[in-house]
C-alpha cells in the first residue's frame, strides 16, 4: 500500500516536473525530469531501497501542488515553503509598535492573546502592493526589538492508505486500561480528531480551535489513536488517559497562530505532555512560543519528519529541548525517508501497523507521524503535571528503557534508541481479504 501511495506521489511529480508550474514572483528549485516509465521503475524497488532524493522530492511535489492549489491565500517564503500571502506575525508587539505598523497601512486581522503564555499573537495584514517578503523587512524595520515572521503553514509528517474495516476475533478480550493511563492526560496539536471511533469508547477527549465546529480528519484521529486509544486487539501508549486535542487545520493549513494559540490553550489546562505530528521550516514566533511551553515544565514531543536522511532538519522537531522521535518498520530498520540528526532523541515503531481512521475504520499507515505519539504515550504514563523536573526524570526513565539500535549509544539515526516497540497495533487489524494489497504490506 505504501507503494500505491508513493506511485501517486511519483505520478504527480512526473507531472509537475514536466509542467513546471510556476508561481507568481516566487523562483522554486527546478524539479528533476521524471517520467511515468521512471515511476514504474521505482516501484519495482522496495521500500526500503528508495533513495533519500525521492523521500525528498515527495513533500516537495506536495508543496508545490498546495501552493498552486491554493494561490490566492498562499505563497512561498524566500526557501520554497508555504506562507499566508500578506501576512506577517508579531510576537507580544508595545502599542507604540504597534501603532507604527498600522499608521504605515498594515491592518490587524487576528489578534490572539496566549493567557497561557503570557504572550500575544499579532497578525498584521501588509497594505495592497506591498509584498509579503517586504512587509516582513519593514516591520522588522519599524521595531528592530521586536519578533516578526512570516505566517508559516506545517505539514503532516505520515501516509495513510484507504481505511478498511475492523476484524474482531471474539476470543481477544479488549486490553484492560492501565489505572496508570487512565489517570493522566496528554496533548495533541494536529487535524480533528473524530472522538465517535469505537477506540476512544467511554473517553474523555476534549477538542478546542475552529471555533467550537467538529471537523474530524484522518490523520488527527489515527495520532490520536496511537496515543489513547483502546479496543480489541488494539491499544495506544497511554490507553484511556484523558485527551486534549487542538485542530489547527480549519483554515488554509496549520499556520503558526494557529499553533500557537493551541499550545497556549494546552498550557492553561495543565497538560504535562504534548504531541505534535506536523513539520516546517524554522520560525521566530514558533521558537519562541515551543520555549515558552517548555519553560512551564511542560514535554514537547515532535516528528522529525520524512524528508530523507541528507535533508536538512524540520521543526519544531529541531528546537532545543523538544523530543524529536524517528520512525522504525517492524524489523526495527530506520525507515528510509526518516530524517536524521543531533533532533533524534528516540526511535519508535512508525510503519507496518495500523492506526484509526475515520467511519470507524482502520488504516496501514507508515511515518514518523504516527511514531510522536507512541513516545508522548509513554512519557505521560511518567508525568500527571507539567513540572521541569518530573520531566527531565521521564525523559531519563525512557532513555533508561530504550533498545540501544545502530551506533553504541546515542546517535543521529536512532537516538537514545527504540522504545514502544510492544505497543505497535499489528495490520491484522485491517481487513486484508478487503484490501489484499496490505497482506503485502
Amino acid at each position: 500500500m505504501f507503494r500505491f501511495l508513493l506511485a501517486a506521489a511519483l505520478i504527480g511529480l512526473a507531472q509537475l516536473a514536466q509542467a513546471q508550474i510556476g508561481l507568481p514572483g516566487v523562483r522554486l528549485p527546478r524539479l528533476p525530469d521524471v517520467t511515468v516509465p521512471d515511476v514504474q521503475n521505482q516501484l519495482t524497488r522496495t521500500v526500503d531501497d528508495i533513495d533519500s532524493q525521492t523521500a525528498a522530492n515527495v513533500r516537495r511535489v506536495r508543496v508545490r501542488d498546495l501552493l498552486r492549489a491554493q494561490r490566492n491565500v498562499l505563497e512561498a517564503d524566500p526557501r520554497g515553503d508555504p506562507i499566508m500571502r500578506g501576512e506577517v506575525l508579531a510576537l507580544s508587539p508595545s502599542d507604540a509598535a504597534l501603532a507604527r505598523a498600522q499608521a504605515a497601512g498594515y491592518v490587524v486581522v487576528r489578534d490572539r492573546v496566549l493567557d497561557g503564555l503570557g504572550a500575544r499573537v499579532v497578525v498584521l495584514q501588509a497594505p495592497a502592493g506591498t509584498s509579503t517578503r517586504r512587509a516582513l523587512q519593514q516591520l522588522r524595520s519599524l521595531d528592530p526589538a521586536g519578533s516578526y515572521d512570516f505566517n508559516h503553514l506545517y505539514l503532516d509528517s505520515g501516509t495513510m492508505a484507504p481505511g478498511e474495516p475492523l476484524t474482531v476475533q471474539a476470543d481477544t478480550p479488549s486490553p484492560e486500561r492501565p489505572a496508570s493511563a487512565a489517570a493522566r492526560r496528554v496533548g495533541l496539536i494536529d487535524g480533528g480528531v473524530d472522538a465517535q471511533h469505537p477506540v476512544f469508547h467511554d473517553m474523555t477527549i476534549h477538542q478546542h480551535g475552529c471555533d467550537g465546529a467538529s471537523m474530524p480528519s484522518e490523520h488527527g484521529t489515527a495520532v490520536a489513536s496511537l496515543l489513547v486509544g483502546s479496543a480489541e486487539q488494539f491499544r495506544g501508549a497511554a490507553p484511556g488517559a484523558e485527551l486534549f486535542a487542538a485542530d489547527v487545520y480549519c483554515g488554509p493549513g496549520a499556520t503558526v497562530d494557529a499553533i500557537a494559540d493551541a499550545f497556549s490553550w494546552l498550557v492553561g489546562e495543565h497538560v504535562p505532555v504534548i504531541n505534535v505530528s506536523l513539520v516546517g521550516p524554522p520560525n521566530v514566533l514558533l521558537e519562541a512560543v515551543v520555549l515558552r511551553v517548555i519553560a512551564r515544565g511542560s514535554v514537547i514531543v515532535a516528528a522529525v519528519g520524512n524528508d530523507g536522511p541528507a535533508a536538512p532538519p524540520l521543526y519544531p522537531a529541531a528546537y532545543r529541548d523538544v523530543i524529536g522521535v524517528t520512525a522504525v518498520d517492524a524489523h526495527r530498520h530506520v525507515l528510509v525517508e526518516a530524517e536524521r540528526g543531533p533532533q533524534v532523541k528516540f526511535a519508535a515503531p512508525g510503519a507496518d501497523m495500523a492506526a484509526a481512521c475515520l467511519a470507524g475504520k482502520f488504516s496501514a499507515v507508515r511515518g514518523t507521524s504516527f511514531a510522536a505519539p507512541i513516545v508522548a504515550g509513554l512519557l505521560s504514563l511518567q508525568m500527571s503535571t507539567p513540572d521541569t523536573a518530573a520531566a527531565q526524570r521521564a525523559v531519563q526513565a525512557l532513555i533508561h528503557a530504550a533498545i540501544d539500535l545502530g551506533a553504541r549509544g546515542p546517535d543521529k539515526v536512532y537516538g537514545n534508541g527504540l522504545v514502544g516497540d510492544d505497543v505497535r497495533p499489528d495490520l491484522a487489524l485491517v481487513s486484508r481479504s478487503a484490501h489484499p494489497d496490505l497482506a503485502k504490506h
